[in-house]
């Protein structure tokens, strides 16, 4: 039998539709745009598939499906923040802190716009839980490929504005030190540099 709730009017889904009007790489001249919307589905596919290589490449148990679902909403608190642009997120230390705390502040407000008996299912998508240290760093590991795939597509598009970045953002992935990383740049990242064609 259903539970007894009181009515809601929440607007965490409507603050979250919102993701598609907030554009990344700010600073970059863009050959095209890419929402934190687009880009989030993209980290929430590679994130699960990164999961997926662990489990079976490398005999773990993460959560294929959990890995997806912290991709699918790892920025949505730049609903509320804006989207920071790296130089300046990751200027110093103080920096870094400071705008850690204010992404935990805005994922507290989104969780709070939830009714009551939705909030702690979702608190556990957007604060790390014990034990799943590892997955959370595939999940940063696929929120890194997906920028070195903008970088990549930017420079098929004859864009040289991302070149740097792009060696930037692979030297961020190889520190990582993730196998499953090896493994997904080994068996996918190619084919992002090929025409409609040629994936044919």
């Amino acid at each position: 039998m259903e539970k007894e709730y009181r009515d809601y009017d929440s607007s965490f889904f409507a603050m979250l539709s919102r993701m598609k009007y907030i554009n990344r790489w700010a600073l970059m001249r863009n050959s095209y745009p890419e929402n934190i919307s687009e880009h989030s589905l993209e980290v929430g596919m590679i994130a699960h598939v990164l999961a997926l290589i662990s489990n079976k490449k490398f005999n773990n148990r993460i959560n294929a499906e959990k890995a997806a679902l912290i991709g699918m909403y790892h920025d949505c608190t730049e609903i509320i923040t804006g989207d920071m642009p790296t130089p300046i997120k990751y200027y110093n230390k103080e920096t870094v802190e400071a705008y850690k705390f204010v992404e935990e502040q805005a994922a507290k407000d989104l969780i709070e716009m939830l009714p009551d008996y939705l909030q702690e299912e979702y608190i556990g998508i957007f604060f790390p839980q014990e034990g799943e240290e590892y997955l959370w760093k595939l999940v940063k590991a696929a929120d890194r490929i997906s920028a070195y795939v903008k970088c990549i597509e930017e420079e098929k598009a004859g864009n040289k504005e991302f070149s740097s970045a792009k060696s930037a953002v692979y030297a961020k992935l190889t520190e990582m030190d993730i196998p499953e990383v090896r493994v997904f740049l080994r068996d996918f990242v190619e084919a992002y540099k090929k025409t409609l064609d040629e994936l044919r």
